[in-house]
């Protein structure tokens, strides 16, 4: 596990279209609430019900999505939900040009491109984890964990020059082109990968769309890290609303002071990641996670403290570097970690089972946080999620498993 190792010309066209979706989709952040309330004039319920709706409506569409995918190549399989996705998003700027683009569309947009989302997540981990050997996914997902931190950084600050420059659907068009060079690159990956073998020649049950979830809580291990990453990740976003109706709102803070509390404090994730691999190497992986995992709880409470002018925003960006941070070391060691607990005939229904889950449980938190707001108000409220995030880290894993073996057989098929 050398710095700087060479993954192969495959890994690196896959890296490549992975940078470029990362970047369009930052590029494009916030597009949809912007256009809701620019062009179509909605109101706040509307833009909350685009936020969280969309992404759970999506997470149920891609439930069975997982084990169909699970026994097909993963590549073809990548190629069309970028394709998918680029045509999604393309049917908005065209409606606009056309003057007909409606709330509904948005909607619907947003449930086809949340669904796509999850699958291709999916697919890509099994993918990745039949490219390269066991001892370089950490290597892999750290590069990825960079290049996500890095697009954070200049995406927003670009899009918002596209958004002022030529209006609120140009930085959707960019998303959508970085879908089909995202495909074109995974497409140039090339190279023979076999067709999976379904182990019996039995057609998919409605049972079978549970099958990554019984994996997942079968496991002494996944289970635990399953639900610690799902609360996390739901409570942190959940906070994210009300904070900035807290910012921008009650504490007068101007829009570039929110976009810059929350852009410039990504340069700790990008360099967490670079710094996870040297940490497993001397530490071993199980402490980094748990150390990392720990630490990571512990910054959002002091969000709650939050005070008007350049103290407050010192705060918010101090708070954000610690966070990002420890993000950035625990994702590309937990994302491994989950790779190598997984048979790899199961990967792709657990990845799915995981997102769906994250997905739907950070759309319910987020709308019950926003009545938590309503009834306590914004800083009580991102207070209480402070709190309860202090007790995630008794969701870690306690200590160290030994990996499956595999072969498996499939659940439900013996």
């Amino acid at each position: 596990m050398r710095s700087g190792q060479r993954l192969g010309r495959r890994f690196g066209w896959l890296w490549g279209a992975y940078g470029t979706s990362a970047l369009g989709t930052w590029l494009a952040f916030g597009a949809f609430p912007l256009i809701a309330v620019q062009v179509l004039h909605a109101g706040p319920a509307e833009v909350a019900a685009l936020s969280s709706a969309g992404a759970a409506v999506g997470a149920a569409a891609a439930v069975p999505l997982g084990p169909w995918v699970e026994f097909r190549r993963k590549r073809p399989v990548l190629i069309a939900m970028d394709l998918v996705r680029f045509a999604a998003l393309l049917t908005i700027p065209t409606a606009f040009a056309l003057g007909v683009l409606t709330f509904v569309q948005l909607l619907l947009v947003s449930v086809v491109v949340a669904a796509a989302d999850i699958t291709f997540r999916a697919a890509s981990g099994a993918y990745l984890k039949t490219l390269l050997p066991a001892e370089d996914l950490l290597v892999a997902n750290a590069r990825f964990e960079s290049t996500a931190w890095t697009t954070t950084i200049i995406g927003p600050p670009l899009g918002g020059m596209a958004i002022g420059l030529l209006g609120p659907v140009a930085t959707v068009v960019a998303d959508a082109v970085s879908y089909l060079l995202s495909a074109l690159g995974i497409r140039a990956t090339g190279g023979h990968e076999p067709q999976p073998e379904r182990p019996a020649a039995t057609p998919m049950r409605a049972r079978d769309l549970l099958d990554g979830w019984r994996y997942i809580l079968a496991d002494a291990t996944l289970r635990p890290l399953f639900f610690n990453t799902a609360l996390f990740n739901g409570l942190v976003m959940a906070a994210q609303p009300l904070l900035a109706v807290l910012m921008l709102g009650r504490l007068g803070f101007a829009p570039w002071q929110y976009g810059l509390a929350f852009a410039a404090p990504s340069i700790g994730g990008l360099l967490g990641s670079q710094l996870a691999r040297p940490l497993v190497i001397r530490f071993g992986q199980h402490q980094v996670l748990a150390v990392a995992g720990t630490l990571r709880a512990i910054w959002p409470l002091g969000l709650a403290f939050l005070g008007p002018g350049t103290g407050g925003l010192l705060l918010v960006m101090g708070v954000e570097v610690g966070l990002i941070f420890c993000c950035g070391v625990f994702n590309p060691v937990y994302a491994t970690y989950r790779l190598e607990r997984t048979a790899t005939d199961r990967v792709t229904r657990t990845l799915s089972a995981w997102a769906v889950t994250t997905k739907a449980t950070t759309a319910l938190l987020t709308a019950g946080w926003g009545v938590l707001g309503a009834l306590l108000g914004p800083r009580t409220a991102i207070g209480l999620a402070g709190v309860l995030l202090l007790a995630t880290p008794l969701l870690l894993p306690r200590r160290s498993a030994a990996l499956p073996s595999e072969p498996e057989p499939a659940p439900g098929r013996t």
